[in-house]
């Protein structure tokens, strides 16, 4: 039983082969065999604890032909080109990131990336801009508090997703998830302004976060404006 957070993240996977990075019990990966969205998938564990979990989570089910749990860091347990599509959950954005750009020095570029960080996605964004991904999926699941998921894939030129939008704010709180204008991203704006007011003194680095903040705001009013005036 996967709570919302990583059913959001296994609504958008779909490989023949998947490896997912940092698995603890292998929750995720053995409901993705189990579901059928993937054939086969790859479980990396850095540390032995979560390591043994997944050996042993996966051995109960009897999924060790599918699943093949191995010991290592981020992606250097895969060789380039041996699986499509790859997951990272419940981490810091710069952690995933970091794990994306070493991985990509050794050539493990995989065509889809679903990322699901515990704090602010705007360097995963930044990273895909800069590393030949698109944004194909945002998704935002309740929880602990509001967590961010995201799917890039590899593919060439700008990324569409971005145009006509007020680029920080795109970056910060997501550009399809501004489109989708939805009740809980305007909650998660109202919130952050909220929090960054007193504190946003001119020159300190919460004014430039505050000013984000009221620019997705405006966007997002300006959304409600535009349904309204179809409506009518």
């Amino acid at each position: 039983m996967l709570d919302a957070r990583l059913e959001t993240v296994l609504s958008l996977i779909r490989a023949p082969v998947h490896a997912d990075i940092g698995s603890d019990h292998a929750g995720l990966p053995l409901e993705l065999v189990r579901r059928g969205h993937i054939e086969r998938g790859v479980i990396v564990e850095l540390n032995p604890g979560p390591l043994e979990n997944a050996r042993q989570a996966v051995a109960r089910a009897g999924l060790g032909g599918r699943l093949d749990v191995r010991s290592g860091d981020g992606l250097a347990p895969l060789a380039p080109g041996e699986v499509p599509s790859v997951s990272l959950t419940g981490l810091g954005a710069l952690t995933m990131r970091g794990i994306l750009e070493r991985g990509a020095a050794r050539q493990v570029r995989p065509d889809a990336v679903i990322v699901q960080p515990n704090d602010n996605p705007a360097q995963l964004r930044e990273w895909a801009l800069g590393a030949g991904y698109h944004l194909r999926a945002e998704r935002l699941a309740s929880g602990y508090w509001t967590y961010p998921v995201l799917r890039f894939e590899r593919a060439d030129g700008p990324d569409p997703a971005y145009d006509g939008l007020p680029r920080e704010a795109a970056r910060r709180y997501g550009p399809l998830l501004l489109h989708e204008a939805s009740a809980l991203l305007r909650q998660q704006v109202h919130a952050d302004v909220t929090r960054l007011t007193p504190l946003a003194a001119p020159g300190r680095p919460a004014a430039l976060e505050l000013a984000t903040a009221h620019s997705a705001l405006a966007w997002l009013d300006g959304q409600t404006s535009l349904d309204n005036d179809s409506e009518g």
